[in-house]
């Protein structure tokens, strides 16, 4: 299914879509051609969130894009109610059409918001503090000055931030995240000890899930789950290697990208 000669405007100006399938076809999505699209990521963050079909359980999802971590965990768990925020009103406009596309309405609702703002603009736009049963995100990965960003203003802003900004995004997550609520993070696997440090203090019990991109290779990605208030110790996954010899993805990766299953953190032996 394509749609590559529509055209939605992102901070760039004017870029054409495709509509994409996921989940082996479970949900589509439209993704810019030329913006930000869609990685592997947004499926394993959810994947990874602990939500439950049973309990109408609140998600929230900071950094939103075009909704596809969201809709993902929307597919495998019936009656969550999740909110994603998003600051680019380009993404927002898909991520709104994505959600009417796949009928999920009811489910998913889209905040236009800087997450930086005050506590008191964030209300305003519908944003309660300690309200959610689960927070998460896919925090942009780069540092603007210390790392080459693309030149398309939609992809750098989905992708890079400003010294200090993961603070930011901590901040308020800790400030949304209800009274032993769960959180999901994916990032960089060099950004751990920063991510650890930000996190005391704040959620405990944490899991590091290491995502491999092939057997014997270093972890490129982490996932750092965690509950609010526990003092739990830190525990290590034994993580994933997401791809075989041959270059396709491990029976694992595709329970996950294609099946649609949860991702369970077996501690590392």
């Amino acid at each position: 299914m394509s749609r590559a000669r529509d055209e939605v405007t992102l901070e760039g100006g004017a870029a054409e879509t495709s509509c994409d399938a996921f989940l082996d076809g479970r949900f589509k999505a439209y993704q810019p051609l030329n913006g930000p699209r869609a990685a592997i990521d947004a499926l394993f963050l959810a994947a990874a969130i602990p939500a439950r079909a049973g309990g109408r359980e609140t998600v929230l999802e900071a950094g939103l894009g075009v909704g596809v971590a969201s809709l993902a965990l929307a597919a495998r768990v019936s009656d969550a109610r999740v909110t994603g925020v998003e600051v680019q009103p380009g993404l927002c406009s898909l991520a709104r059409e994505n959600i009417a596309l796949n009928g999920m309405d009811e489910r998913i609702a889209v905040v236009e918001a800087n997450l930086a703002s005050s506590p008191g603009i964030l209300k305003d736009a519908g944003l309660v503090p300690g309200s959610f049963s689960h927070v998460a995100a896919n925090p942009p990965f780069l540092t603007r000055g210390h790392a080459r960003v693309s030149p398309d203003r939609s992809i750098a802003t989905a992708h890079a931030a400003d010294e200090g900004a993961l603070e930011d995004w901590i901040k308020f997550l800790t400030r949304m995240a209800g009274k032993r609520a769960s959180l999901t993070l994916i990032h960089r696997a060099d950004a751990l000890d920063t991510l650890l440090g930000l996190l005391k203090g704040k959620f405990g019990g944490l899991t590091v899930f290491p995502l491999f991109p092939r057997a014997g290779a270093g972890a490129t990605r982490i996932i750092v789950c965690g509950t609010r208030g526990s003092r739990a110790p830190l525990e290590l996954a034994r993580g994933m290697v997401l791809h075989r010899a041959d270059g396709g993805y491990s029976d694992e990766a595709n329970a996950v990208l294609r099946d649609g299953e949860p991702l369970t953190a077996a501690p590392a032996r």
